[in-house]
This record gives C-alpha cells, structure tokens and sequence, in this order.
C-alpha cells in the first residue's frame, strides 16, 4: 500500500483516538470553529509539521513510530530541519546491523560503483526528457569504476547542473544558493526522510554510509541511496520553472507539488511503481547486498 504524506501547515493540536491522526483546533484562537480532521494512522508514510504552534500527544508520537512513520519537523523557514524514526525497524535488525557494520571496502565500492552509475543514469534521462544534450552523461555512467575511482559523479554533476535549466536562469547548484535551489532543498529533504524511513524498515543503520562519512551527520547512508532518487527531484523543479519563474517564495501549490514526490511514478525492473514503494525494495535489496544474500542494489530508472 502507498503510504500518505501529510503536511500541517497551521496551528493546530495533534492526537491519536482508536488509531486515528486527529487534527483538533477546538483551542486553537481563531480556528475554534474549524471541524477536527482524522486520518488513518496506518496509513501515513510521512507527517511534516510546519507551524510553530502545532502541539501533538506523545501518545500520537509512540504511534506514528510504532507504524515506521517518519515525523518531520521544519524550521521558520518551513524548510525539514529534523526528523523522527523508530529504533527498532525490523524483527531482523541486530543480524543485518552485524552485516552492515562487517561490510568489506570492496563490497561498499561495488556498491557505491552502482549508486553513482543509477544516479547519472537518471541524470541522463531527465536532460533527455527536455530534449537536452545527455551522451556525455550516459557515457559517464557506463564507464563508472567500483567505488568511482574517477569521480565520475562530480564531472556528471558539473554537466548536469550547467545545462538542466534554461541559460537565462544562470544556475548553479549550492544549497544557499538562489532559486530554485530553494526548491531542490526541499524535495531532497523529503526524499531524504523517505529514504532514512525505507532504511530502517528494512532493519539497517541509516548512520553507517556506504560512501558518505561525517561524525555529525546521522543519516550517511539514506544520503547515499538517495543519489539515484534525486534525478526526480530535478524533473520536478524542471518543470515548475517552465511554468513560472515566481520561485523565490515556497509556497503552498509549489509544496504540494514536491511532496507529491513519494507518489509519483518510478521504473523498477521494468515495472512502474510508486517511488516510496521503490524506495523500500532499494533498502531491502541493500540489505541482502550486506548478508551475501544478493550482489546488486535494486535502484529505480526515469518513466
């Protein structure tokens, strides 16, 4: 089943009744007369809380984990600043922690060598969907080494980003960086949610990285296997900025369109699936790479 991602937006109080979200305003000034919403817990992926004055029951919160619910928190910005996951994923996850932590340097440039080549990809097909130039990107990609020992993703990423937008634009890609950088934030952030909850559904440590390494980041390996998911972003943002250059401001139609995200269609293994589904199978599959149980990461290709 595809799961919901919902999005809060105004000040409200969150509570959990008979394994129901319920979305209360009976004190909130203002909005006392404003019906209370309810949703199926067992049915949300994701909860992003945006307000401020949004106050929820730790009982809700013991259930949200309890369904592998990724809460996220944004700053003032309302961009993700901070997330929530359970502790325990999957009845397996002390066997697949041991697996994870004893993975060999060359297993994890084996499968960093697939990371980057789905990622470039995918890079590909997006420049291809605009009837952009993308022969340097497939070549690139054909030719990645285990553990990209040419650094193959940095010379795609140099293309990619110098030709994805239209030259009046004049892009280029930094995280405080001008529009729509502002945009492509926002969807890695959920993608990046997605990706860290799909991880520990499938019993492994989001911490331990494949290829990222950073004392103070918590999430390395959801910001590995997300390399291949972020092409979809940037199909995304693409197309918002060939209907309007008003992005300097994250508005609510720009949101909706981006955390849309987890349900829009993805390719895997010919397949179309939804993209929070294929993001469980990449976990999953990541997981089996680390018992021996299989050799390839399953990593999902543009539509």
């Amino acid at each position: 089943m595809v799961k919901r991602t919902l999005c809060i937006e105004n000040p409200c109080h969150l509570k959990c009744r008979n394994g129901q979200l319920v979305v209360s305003y009976e004190h909130v000034k203002g909005y006392e007369t404003v019906t209370e919403k309810t949703v199926p817990i067992e049915d949300i992926g994701m909860l992003v809380l945006e307000h401020p004055q949004i106050t929820l029951s730790h009982y809700l919160l013991d259930a949200l984990v309890a369904n592998n619910t990724g809460v996220i928190t944004c700053n003032s910005t309302h961009h993700p600043s901070g997330m929530l996951l359970p502790l325990e994923g999957n009845t397996l996850q002390s066997e697949r922690f041991r697996a994870q932590v004893d993975a060999t340097d060359p297993l994890k440039k084996q499968l960093w060598q697939q990371t980057v080549k789905a990622k470039i990809t995918n890079q590909a097909a997006v420049m291809q969907k605009w009837g952009l130039p993308h022969k340097q990107l497939t070549t690139l990609a054909q030719n990645v080494k285990s553990g990209d020992a040419d650094n193959h993703e940095a010379q795609a990423a140099a293309y990619y980003w110098g030709n994805l937008f239209p030259a009046a634009w004049q892009f280029f890609r930094h995280r405080e960086g001008p529009p729509p950088n502002n945009l492509l934030n926002y969807g890695y952030a959920i993608l990046r949610a997605g990706m860290a909850r799909a991880i520990t559904g499938a019993g492994l440590l989001p911490t331990l990285g494949i290829f990222h390494r950073n004392r103070y980041n918590a999430y390395c390996l959801a910001d590995d296997i997300m390399e291949p998911y972020r092409p979809f972003t940037d199909a995304v943002v693409r197309a918002i900025v060939d209907q309007t250059s008003a992005v300097d401001v994250l508005t609510r139609p720009l949101k909706v369109q981006l955390l849309n995200l987890p349900t829009a269609d993805v390719l895997m293994d010919g397949e179309k699936s939804p993209l929070m589904l294929a993001m469980q199978r990449t976990a999953a599959s990541l997981a089996k790479c680390y018992t021996g149980e299989g050799r390839k990461i399953l990593y999902p290709q543009m539509p």
